[in-house]
Order: C-alpha cells, then structure tokens, then sequence
C-alpha cells in the first residue's frame, strides 16, 4: 500500500528533490555566493568562478550561460540587459535569491568544519 501511495506522489511534491533539482549542476551555487555582494556582469561571474576551486577546469561561455539561464528560470538570479552596443548585461540576487544565501552559507560552514584536509584524513583513518 505504501507503495502504490509512493508513486502516486509526484516528485516536485518533495521539497527535497525539486531543491536538488534547481541548484543540481557545478557552478549554480558558487553563482549564488558571487551574487551576493551586488549585481556582476557576465565576465565578472565568470573570472569569479575561475578563481574560485582548485583543479577545476575553466568554465565554457556554453555552460555559463546555460547555468544563469536555468538560475533565472528558477528565480533566484534576474538578468537585466542594458540594450547597449557591445551587449551590457547584468545579473543580481532577486528577493528569493537573497533568501537563498544563508543556505549556500550554512553549506559553506559545514564544508569548512567536514572537509577540510585533517579532518578528512582522521575520518579515514578510523
């Protein structure tokens, strides 16, 4: 019974699943921390995220875009372009963004206490 109950639920009724889906891919979160401090252009996100991890290959303009265009359909991220010539495009932090940074924060702070290298390797070594 439980079951049959199970499938009948859809997935985006599980606030887990639909919260994995909309951060699901490798850079949405830094994104999501860059923005933090104020709207950025384009460039500005992407030299941000090559700054940002260690051994981490840079990031094509494809995958970029393609993670602030799934950021702004989601709602966290609005893109305000400047209808100028070269192309001035901006991007910044909408109100369900802003309330999203205390999570990416609270997600840092535990990387910060359970990743870092000794206690990685005192883990292990247990």
């Amino acid at each position: 019974m439980a079951k049959e109950r199970a499938k009948a639920i859809p997935a985006r009724a599980c606030p887990v699943a639909a919260f994995q889906k909309m951060i699901s891919g490798k850079y949405k979160l830094r994104i999501v921390w860059d923005l933090k401090d104020g709207p950025r252009r384009y460039g500005e996100i992407r030299s941000g995220l090559l700054r940002g991890a260690e051994g981490s290959t840079e990031i094509t303009p494809r995958v970029l875009s393609r993670e602030l265009k799934a950021l702004t359909a989601s709602g966290l991220i609005d893109r305000k372009d400047f209808g100028e010539v070269p192309p001035k495009v901006e991007y910044r932090l909408t109100r369900k963004g802003k309330s999203f940074v205390p999570v990416v924060a609270a997600i840092r702070e535990w990387g910060d206490r359970n990743l870092s290298a000794p206690a990685a390797f005192a883990d292990a070594a247990e």
